[in-house]
């Protein structure tokens, strides 16, 4: 008999009781080759015929069991017939079609097309709304069961627990969570289905009174409402109570980085808070600690109150920031409070920190706290009572000296609004009232009050406009009109402090904060003019022969004339900016002059009593000139220029100085003392600047002489690494060594210390220690690390041996928190300590990865050259796929970056080793690398590091054991792309 149908087939097959084997015989026999059966939907004709009746027919759902079993359909096409069935009044009906459900829901598969297996993904989906739309029949069927009076609610109850038990059966696999978790992304408005469902069952069973039968559908809600966050769960570390990277973070920032901006460290810290999963609590704790051991370990002077400022006034900010990260107000606040009550156990900690202040250091850190509301008054209330209790048994340092001091902090707080007063009458004008200025002005030299509102001004982002409003000011003064003598002196005075208040900053906070943004067009000031090509900085040479130093002579001459004739500077119409100018080479000709003896000894110490005894900035600049000529000098030719240097250095003891003298005076020696710290090393020359008391640089000069670079760093990491914190000193010498031995040798030599050590827990001390390190130019210790460092030990078989565990784990840690931090912060600025790369460095990572893919780059020829073709990578299925298509390109993502560049390149070498016939602790590596990736990702961080490895990648990870689970496929695949969907969907559904 001829069959013209599939409908025709089975009901033959049923008026003729074939058994399920003879059914699949001669339906082979009645469609030959082409069509599949689900092509033909099979499955979808059987239960049609199946479920004709009021019971389900056995003969035919045999035979569905037979074409299931001998995978003649595939579970999508069941799935999908099954989730078309609506009558459920007829139980038989259903609870058929729910043991057919039984016999596969757990250990679904797909060994297909990528196609096919996001169809698996979408009649799962379809699948699940259908169970519970059963589940919530039967519910209400049972409902309205028991409102009747119903003498025997029994069956109702056995239907609807059939139902929550499959509903169980099928949501308790990771595997058909995932695979739902790819569906949700295909079909939103589907899922959006399931959620009304999944309410209106909680309606209904919520007026059931069986416990059990509620529990077990608050299970399965459960986890239906936790696919769409499946990745989002991360354990957090409660093992550990020190974390020494937030340590050396905080370290770092407020040593080095005080004027930076909140954000890009608060998303710093948020980011090592992810990537070792600390606690909030702890997190905020050793925030605290840090604060207090660089209050206690700053050097007196300048830095103190640098750090007193981060303390009291910039982290309190920070933290407001945070609060923002991290869930709930309520939560955070309890976290903070949390906090506090550790460090208030930290007794020695605190006491040496109050002792070092002269006060109570957690009083004033708890009302900012509070004033920021981090805290609420009843927390405040009780830890200020707990901390009064301890101090009464801290050891009292109250002797007769210290009772007079004046405690930082409390200046500190009081310092923060008086920079708001002084920039609002800084924005009047001056030419009203330059007396009035020059009073506040006068008042901001005396004491410790301009370091004091510097801080303050550089914590809380004040710093740019409060150097902006002196630059104008310094601007202003330049020109005097028709004027008197006492104005003339209030305008050189004005120039001065300025002037000097301007250099003063540029030393301390860095020369960033005082350049303006570059407008085309506008007139850049006198000072940034003179600061950018005058001024001696660390790692700044300048050409004594710069045109700079070298106006019009006219002015040189008369600027000459009247230091080597008048008794004292004229003040009336002075143009101080031209003079500034035009010292450099008046000191020229005055110092041929003394050379060739037409000068005497005599004459000199006038003409520099005359440069500095009214206005210090003349002093200043001329000084900065005479650096960079006594650099360009022989041994035997600097003398006479160390000599004016010198003269130039002590003040005037005179009585007919300006106003402020002695006060100008101290900050012109801070200055000078900076500028000629290099030359005087260099020509081993002593020259005694007038003391303040303090070292006005602590941080300078702090390698030991003789001793060979690398000995110093081996040296200072072994110190640090057996301490387990970084303190600032070792900050500032890691800095020094990065900018001696340049980014590769110091990355490379750290890499080299951390692959010797073999105890675990060094090793992760280590890395947490080295990736604080790395923060001091963390974009290009990266590029360093992943472009050339990591490509190297996992090309080269005889570093293989390098790479085993404990130091191999530690480096793949390593490695994957560079790369995430620097790719989560390139797309902001470099922080202003971060020294600028020069434009030919990036141009070597363009050679070394092309961007042309027809020209392989070096990386990607080295490999071919000891492994088959990269083609094979890819499976036979796939072979459309280019072995190293990305989401990144899927994306667009710029390859013209150099980050980009060596993340894209470093993935291809993973793809290739993960598809080489060889395996070794190269292989061990790269798994620890993806691990590390998946470890390290939050839920939503689509556009990560891991869009840049090639699709192909995924079916190779999967092989390995470790990686092949479903979480894991959904982490490092791109589900924002649908092929990213098609790819994880066919790595699950085989799994």
């Amino acid at each position: 008999m001829k069959v013209v149908n599939l409908k025709q087939a089975i009901l033959q097959a049923w008026k003729e009781r074939w058994s399920d084997y003879q059914w699949a015989i001669n339906m082979k026999k009645f469609f030959p080759k082409g069509a599949t059966w689900d092509i033909l939907n099979l499955a979808e004709a059987l239960l049609e015929q199946a479920m004709i009746g009021p019971s389900p027919n056995p003969l035919i759902l045999s035979y569905l069991k037979y074409a299931i079993s001998s995978q003649m359909v595939s579970y999508s096409s069941v799935l999908t017939a099954i989730s078309k069935f609506d009558d459920f009044s007829r139980d038989l009906c259903v609870q058929a079609l729910l043991d057919i459900m039984d016999m596969f829901c757990d250990r679904l598969s797909c060994h297909g097309k990528a196609e096919e297996c996001i169809g698996l993904c979408r009649a799962l989906l379809s699948a699940l709304h259908w169970l519970l739309r059963c589940t919530a029949a039967s519910a209400e069927r049972l409902r309205e069961g028991l409102e009747a009076g119903a003498p025997a609610p029994a069956a109702g109850e056995k239907q609807l627990a059939m139902c929550l038990l499959r509903l169980e059966k099928t949501l308790s696999s990771t595997k058909n969570r995932a695979l739902l978790h790819i569906a949700k992304l295909e079909e939103a408005s589907s899922w959006t289905a399931i959620e009304h469902s999944l309410l209106k069952l909680g309606e209904i069973l919520a007026s059931l009174s069986n416990p059990q039968l509620r529990s077990q559908a608050e299970q399965c809600g459960t986890l239906i409402r936790s696919i769409p966050t499946m990745l989002a769960v991360h354990s957090e570390q409660l093992h550990k109570t020190g974390y020494p990277t937030v340590h050396a973070v905080v370290l770092l920032e407020g040593t080095m980085n005080l004027t930076g901006e909140t954000q890009p460290l608060v998303e710093q810290l948020m980011m090592v808070k992810r990537m070792q999963h600390i606690p909030t609590p702890l997190f905020v704790l050793e925030i605290w600690k840090a604060c207090f051991v660089g209050l206690i370990e700053s050097p007196e002077g300048t830095e103190e109150l640098k750090w007193t400022a981060f303390t009291f006034l910039k982290i309190p900010q920070v933290l407001v920031k945070l609060k923002k990260y991290c869930h709930g107000d309520k939560d955070f606040t309890e976290d903070v409070s949390c906090a506090f009550e550790f460090l208030l156990k930290l007794t020695p900690l605190l006491d040496k920190a109050d002792q070092r202040c002269n006060c109570d250091c957690t009083k004033f850190l708890l009302q900012e706290c509070s004033k920021q509301g981090l805290l609420s008054e009843a927390s405040v209330t009780n830890l200020m009572a707990k901390r009064a209790a301890d101090r009464e048994h801290a050891p009292q340092l109250k002797s007769g000296e210290n009772a007079n001091i004046q405690p930082n902090p409390g200046l500190i707080l009081r310092a923060e609004p008086t920079v708001t007063n002084i920039l609002k009458t800084m924005d009047a004008d001056h030419s009203k009232s330059p007396e009035g200025l020059l009073g506040v002005l006068g008042h901001m030299l005396s004491g410790k009050s301009l370091d004091l509102l510097l801080a303050a001004a550089a914590a809380t982002g004040k710093l740019k406009s409060f150097a902006r409003k002196f630059i104008n000011l310094n601007e202003f003064t330049t020109h005097g009109n028709e004027e008197l003598a006492k104005a003339a002196s209030v305008r050189a005075l004005l120039f001065d402090i300025s002037f000097l208040m301007l250099c003063h900053v540029a030393q301390t906070y860095g020369s960033e904060v005082i350049l303006s943004e570059s407008s085309t067009g506008a007139q850049v000031p006198f000072f940034e003019t003179w600061m950018q090509t005058c001024m001696p900085e660390e790692g700044k040479i300048l050409n004594p022969d710069h045109p700079c130093f070298w106006p019009d002579s006219t002015k040189v001459e008369s600027l000459v004339a009247l230091l080597n004739n008048s008794s004292e500077m004229k003040l009336v119409q002075m143009k101080w900016h031209e003079a500034c100018l035009s010292i450099s080479a008046a000191i020229l000709e005055i110092l041929n002059a003394w050379e060739n003896g037409v000068l005497a000894f005599e004459s000199i110490q006038k003409i520099t009593d005359n440069i500095k005894g009214k206005v210090c900035s003349l002093a200043v600049c001329a000084v900065a000139w005479l650096v960079a000529h006594v650099r360009m000098l022989g041994l035997d030719e600097r003398e006479k220029s160390l000599q004016m240097i010198r003269q130039l250095a002590g003040p005037l003891y005179s009585e007919n100085t300006l106003q402020f003298y002695n006060e100008r005076v101290v900050i012109m020696s801070s200055i000078l003392e900076h500028m000629c710290a290099d030359v005087l090393q260099q020509t081993a020359t002593q020259i005694k600047f007038p003391s303040t008391g303090v070292d006005t640089m602590p941080y300078w000069n702090l390698l030991p002489p003789k001793r060979p670079i690398k000995e110093v760093l081996t040296d200072i990491f072994a110190k640090v690494l057996e301490k387990g914190w970084v303190d600032s000193r070792s900050i500032h010498i890691f800095d020094t060594l990065l900018h001696m031995g340049g980014v590769y040798w110091f990355c490379n030599n750290l890499i080299k210390e951390l692959l010797k050590e073999t105890r675990k827990e060094h090793t992760l001390r280590a890395v947490e220690l080295l990736y604080s390190v790395f923060c001091l130019d963390m974009q290009q210790v990266t590029l360093v690390l992943l472009g050339h460092i990591l490509p190297g030990l996992l090309t080269d078989s005889s570093k293989w041996h390098s790479l085993m565990d404990p130091p191999g784990t530690a480096l793949a840690k390593l490695a994957v928190w560079c790369a995430l931090s620097s790719y989560s912060s390139h797309k902001g600025q470099a922080s202003s300590r971060q020294k600028k790369r020069h434009r030919e460095d990036i141009e070597d990572y363009i050679s070394l990865f092309p961007l042309d893919d027809m020209q392989p780059s070096k990386l990607m020829r080295l490999l071919s050259s000891n492994e088959e073709d990269a083609n094979i990578l890819s499976s036979p299925t796939d072979r459309s796929m280019s072995s190293s298509l990305s989401a990144s390109q899927l994306h667009t993502v710029n390859m013209r970056d150099p980050l980009n560049r060596v993340l894209a390149n470093l993935f291809l070498l993973i793809s290739s080793i993960l598809g080489s016939r060889t395996a070794g602790p190269h292989t061990q590596f790269v798994q620890w690398f993806m691990e590390e990736c998946v470890d390290c990702l939050e839920q939503g961080s689509r556009g990560s590091i891991l869009q840049f490895m090639p699709f192909t990648t995924v079916s190779e990870l999967v092989k390995v054991s470790a990686m092949s689970s479903p979480k894991v496929v959904l982490a490092i695949t791109d589900l924002s792309l649908s092929l990213g969907r098609q790819v994880a969907a066919k790595a699950i559904a085989a799994l």
